[in-house]
């Protein structure tokens, strides 16, 4: 991973995806998206900027410009570690908290998140966890995690699990709501809503240009 803050490449117009950050600003509170007065504050109170590959406020301008790519492909939308330090110093009052588990989400769904990298591969198996089961159980996340990024790692701790494990305060068993289809309609609902506020924006655009053509 970098330790050094960048730029990304130059790119013409027809290499962007316009419609990015229009898909961005479509989740709920999203239009902030396009009120950052890029001041840098994000980056300068992030206690972990200084690792990641582009900024806070770089996210921000790159998703605004249309660089899909590099967003998704950043170690910065996974080291975001949900402090909301950003959105309590931020002077226009943007969620970017928000907009970086949103970016984690659409890096997943188009399977562009790092495999092996223990932030982007804990998200990945929490979410999965919840929209199955409704629950995380604590064990089997840690147990998958290791799996997947460190196998080793589960012999450095197997003595400590032991321990938990005869105690009780650790278990195997998977836990689960007991309406797991209320979970699978929750999300669906979501994905919905997101889906309709983007194309009623688009639409309220067209019709706009069609008023002033």
């Amino acid at each position: 991973m970098r330790e050094w803050q960048s730029w990304p490449r130059f790119r013409y117009e027809a290499e962007l995806d316009l419609k990015f950050p229009e898909e961005v600003a479509s989740m709920p509170g999203g239009r902030a998206l396009f009120a950052c007065i890029q001041c840098g504050t994000c980056s300068g109170t992030c206690p972990l900027a200084t690792y990641m590959d582009y900024s806070p406020r770089k996210i921000i301008a790159m998703t605004r410009a249309g660089f899909k790519e590099e967003v998704l492909h950043s170690f910065t939308i996974w080291l975001c570690a949900s402090c909301y330090a950003c959105a309590v110093e931020c002077p226009r009052k943007i969620k970017i908290t928000d907009f970086m588990a949103e970016l984690k989400q659409r890096a997943i769904q188009e399977g562009v998140d790092p495999k092996r990298f223990p932030v982007a591969v804990l998200a990945r198996e929490f979410f999965e966890a919840v929209r199955t089961r409704g629950r995380s159980t604590e064990s089997r996340l840690v147990l998958r995690l290791y799996a997947k990024t460190n196998p080793l790692k589960i012999l450095d701790h197997a003595l400590l699990g032991w321990r938990l494990l005869r105690t009780g305060r650790f278990s195997l068993r998977a836990e689960s709501v007991k309406n797991r289809q209320q979970i699978d309609q929750l999300l669906r609902a979501v994905d919905a809503a997101k889906a309709t506020a983007f194309v009623d924006k688009l639409a309220r655009e067209v019709r706009r240009e069609v008023a002033h053509a």
